[in-house]
């Protein structure tokens, strides 16, 4: 119910979300902002580097999206993926997100969040870019996601549909899931498991 009611104020009332956006996003970082300044990742792919989403520019984030194909979105719409949507995203210290850099390259291979709340729950998503699917990046983001996650004591859930079959096939192989819901059109509401 809380989930369903979430995205309709997001999708239908966009004024209301960014006011409880900006309100959750500083409570939150008033309870768990000395937790993530003492974060590291541990969990970092070989030949790649994290950064954290307000540490790239806007523009970057602009070009990565729109360089990947339309089917990218069919399951994939948390957010407004223009200039002025990234930088919202960017000050806000509760969307806890990160870019997967090739460092060879210098190429943004991926994308990936805990959308995060005050009361300890969060909700992970990721995009791996076209050029650097099948290489196990979209796992490698859940296990990240799961590390900030669990490190600093929040509760995560995702949803995902099962006919994507590919990040279907990601959230079962990095985590230990519950399925919470099954949702329409053939989608999961799954909790991950703190495994540690």
């Amino acid at each position: 119910m809380l989930y369903a009611l979430a995205h309709i104020i997001r999708d239908r009332m966009g004024w209301l979300w960014d006011f409880v956006e900006q309100i959750n996003s500083g409570l939150f970082s008033m309870r768990y902002g000395r937790r993530l300044k003492d974060f590291s990742f541990t969990t970092v792919p070989v030949g790649y580097e994290v950064m954290q989403l307000r540490d790239v520019p806007t523009e970057r984030m602009v070009a990565f999206f729109g360089r990947q194909p339309e089917e990218a979105f069919t399951y994939f719409r948390p957010h407004g993926f223009d200039g002025k949507n990234i930088q919202k995203l960017q000050r806000s210290r509760a969307f806890l997100a990160y870019v997967l850099l090739d460092k060879e390259k210098n190429e943004i291979a991926g994308y990936c969040f805990n959308r995060s709340f005050l009361h300890g729950v969060g909700f992970r998503g990721r995009m791996v870019d076209i050029n650097y699917r099948g290489k196990g990046l979209g796992t490698a983001m859940n296990r990240m996601l799961n590390e900030v996650g669990f490190g600093i004591g929040l509760r995560l859930f995702e949803t995902v549909s099962k006919d994507n079959v590919a990040s279907y096939r990601s959230a079962l192989a990095a985590s230990n899931v519950k399925v919470v819901k099954e949702l329409p059109d053939n989608e999961v509401y799954l909790e991950i498991i703190c495994e540690g």
